[in-house]
């Protein structure tokens, strides 16, 4: 069945409006396409941004994660410190207290020390007035009191020689006692000269040998060592810090002693030894010097009974009979001195009948005072 002219028609049209629907409808869909790509574009963009934020707010995680290790790590330390400081603290205290001790104690130290000194200052004018006195005594000794001394030697010779004869033997006897107590008066005037000038005279060490000392004083006691037959030993001796007057007068004291009280049944012999000793293997007690030279001098003599071996020291102490033998009791008095003037130990022990032995000790180094 053909159709219609108006059937064509109303297809035509309806052909025509789908057509124009269509175009918009892609226009639609060309315009909601490039939407989309829009929202596709900012959609990645946005997460772009996203990732972004997100791998910065990683690294700050990290960052933190670090800072707060290194905050833990400085919060021990200041803990350390803290604790380090707290102990640095209970120390300056202590120490604070210890010096606070120290000053007192300084203070005190002080103040005895001032007081020792003015105590120094009232013994050295003293000293110096014991001085004078004493070179006095000596001038007085070596000039006053030997005058007249001399002139009852001077006279008693001039009865010896011209009257002796015409005395009767009562007189003789008075007469020869009278030569006897001035002799012993000239003694005992010299030994006392002696001791004021080993107490007052000038201390000048000197490293000498004691072989040159000893060989000096045999010179001078040739006529004793013959008469009494003595025989004097001694390998080399060391050589000592002393002062060189003040020892031989020393050794001479001790050597005159030695042959002088030797027993009448047998000649005088005498050993003279030297040794290195210091305060911890000496056979007496020493103070803390160094090393001592140790100068023993042993005979064969009376001896004499040990409770005398300090009281022989001192001053006109005598432990043999004045009459059987010539003396002053000084000798060993002054031989003490001259070992204190060394800052030296002297020691005696004895047995009767066998003999003595003296041990001196003096220092191998010396300062002047």
């Amino acid at each position: 069945m053909r159709k219609k002219p108006e059937d064509h028609q109303n297809v035509s049209a309806d052909r025509l409006d789908d057509h124009a629907a269509l175009i918009i409808a892609n226009r639609e869909l060309a315009f909601q396409n490039e939407e989309k790509e829009k929202l596709t574009a900012e959609l990645f963009a946005v997460n772009r941004e996203l990732a972004f934020q997100i791998e910065e707010k990683g690294n700050r995680a990290a960052e933190l994660a670090i800072a707060n290790r290194e905050l833990t790590f400085q919060n021990e330390q200041k803990e350390k410190r803290a604790a380090e400081l707290v102990i640095a603290n209970t120390e300056l205290a202590f120490q604070n207290r210890e010096k606070e001790q120290r000053a007192a104690e300084l203070l005190i130290a002080n103040e005895e020390l001032a007081f020792q000194n003015v105590e120094k200052e009232k013994r050295a004018a003293e000293l110096l007035i014991a001085n004078k006195e004493l070179e006095s005594f000596t001038f007085i000794s070596s000039h006053d009191l030997q005058e007249p001394l001399r002139k009852i030697q001077s006279f008693s010779d001039r009865v010896l020689t011209g009257d002796y004869e015409n005395l009767s033997a009562k007189g003789k006897y008075y007469f020869e006692r009278m030569q006897l107590s001035a002799l012993h008066m000239q003694t005992l005037i010299n030994d006392l000269l002696a001791y004021s000038r080993t107490t007052a005279s000038e201390r000048k060490f000197e490293n000498t040998d004691l072989t040159k000392i000893i060989r000096e004083v045999m010179a001078s006691l040739k006529e004793d060592i013959q008469q009494k037959n003595a025989t004097i030993e001694f390998s080399r001796l060391c050589e000592v810090c002393i002062i060189p007057f003040q020892f031989r007068q020393l050794m001479q004291n001790l050597l005159t002693n030695a042959i002088k009280f030797s027993e009448p049944s047998r000649s005088p012999h005498i050993t003279i030894e030297c040794n290195i000793v210091n305060e911890t293997n000496s056979p007496v007690a020493l103070p803390g010097l160094g090393d001592y030279i140790q100068i023993s001098i042993a005979d064969n003599g009376m001896g004499f009974d040990p409770i005398y071996k300090d009281k022989i020291f001192e001053i006109f102490q005598r432990v043999h009979d004045g009459e059987a033998f010539e003396g002053t009791g000084i000798g060993l008095t002054i031989v003490k001195k001259i070992v204190d003037n060394h800052r030296g130990r002297i020691t005696a022990t004895a047995i009767p009948s066998q003999g003595t032995t003296f041990d001196i000790f003096i220092p191998t180094h010396q300062n002047e005072r």
